[in-house]
């Protein structure tokens, strides 16, 4: 069995997250311990939960000690399977963090996966849900793993109530990821929505958006953010996504999520401030999907190295778990908050 302290790094449900998946994956025995000891409400949180048991149903696996507020659990996986599953997250807590447990998973069930998951869509401390469609499924694409995502509602919070379906065919063989040659931004996209709020909302989130990156004079001929207002949700919510496409098909992302009090302009200028850095950084992989690609990289066929615009807390936690559960070789250089490079020689068929 493998003891997994979930202190390490951030101390969050990072740890959790790709612990599970890996160990779903390669069919290990893990004992997690000191879960979020240094939180505020150490121990597990029903959102850490949803995820876990999840990926225990996907695998037929046995859970011990798995409850709110326990600070361990052991998780015991077994064969996976394919077919429908539905999964409630509660209130507004985050579907796009239960897919970061449930996604690598499913890249080696048998057959078809189909599920539904309730909950928050878009909501604080986790990847909005357009930031998987436009930022997370192209990249992933690009070493073969091929998932549809469709956002049937949105939830913020309190009541969340958002559902998303997500879909796979089949197991996949992961390919490695390597940098391609810098080239030129060939378009920006982006997606500005508002829920249960006016519609001009989310238009002044994008207009303020594109405002920022035209001023930035990014080398792109088109800048396109779609506005979708949607006022039948059950709790007022805004946010943007934007995505930034390369001659090689290469996609970099941001995202700023609204709040009481705070004007649409500026969380349309946050997430256009931060795609202005994310471009002109120069790397191949944003600072989310720096630490969300480590799962994928170490499950594939072969050595992957990439650049990483801004080195996180998360980058170096996902790595740590990863190498626990594999005993691979990696090489994570850069400061947190700087420029980094990661390489991993991916363990493919050998498990």
């Amino acid at each position: 069995m493998i003891e997994i302290d979930g202190s390490f790094g951030e101390g969050g449900g990072q740890v959790l997250r790709t612990a599970v998946a890996l160990a779903t994956v390669l069919s290990k025995e893990i004992h997690v311990f000191n879960i979020r000891s240094g939180r505020a409400e150490p121990g597990i949180r029903p959102q850490h939960m949803t995820g876990v048991k999840a990926a225990a149903e996907l695998c037929s696996g046995h859970l011990e000690g798995l409850e709110v507020g326990s600070t361990e659990f052991v998780f015991k996986p077994g064969k996976l399977r394919s077919g429908n599953f539905r999964f409630d997250v509660g209130t507004a807590g985050s579907v796009t963090l239960v897919l970061q447990t449930l996604m690598p998973i499913l890249a080696f069930a048998p057959g078809g996966v189909h599920l539904e998951i309730t909950g928050g869509t878009d909501v604080k401390w986790s990847p909005p849900i357009d930031y998987l469609r436009l930022v997370t499924l192209p990249i992933l694409r690009k070493i073969s793993y091929h998932g549809d995502l469709e956002i049937v509602r949105r939830g913020h919070y309190p009541k969340g109530g958002g559902l998303v379906r997500f879909s796979t065919q089949g197991p996949s063989k992961l390919q490695p990821l390597t940098n391609d040659k810098s080239e030129s931004i060939t378009g920006i996209h982006g997606i500005s929505h508002a829920t249960a709020l006016p519609k001009h909302v989310a238009e002044r989130q994008a207009t303020s958006a594109k405002k920022w990156l035209e001023e930035a004079k990014l080398p792109s001929p088109s800048i396109e953010v779609e506005v979708v207002d949607d006022r039948s949700q059950l709790s007022p919510g805004s946010g943007i996504v934007l995505s930034a496409e390369n001659q090689n098909g290469n996609t970099l992302g941001s995202d700023a999520l609204g709040e009481r009090g705070r004007p649409a302009e500026e969380v349309g200028s946050t997430a256009g401030k931060i795609l202005v850095e994310e471009v002109q950084s120069g790397a191949w992989l944003d600072r989310h999907m720096g630490d969300m690609i480590v799962p994928y990289l170490v499950l594939a066929e072969g050595a992957s190295e990439v650049s990483i615009s801004r080195v996180t807390q998360h980058t170096r936690t996902n790595v740590k778990v990863a190498q626990w559960l594999t005993k691979t070789e990696f090489n994570l250089e850069g400061e947190i908050g700087q420029p980094g490079m990661l390489r991993v020689r991916g363990i493919g068929s050998t498990f």
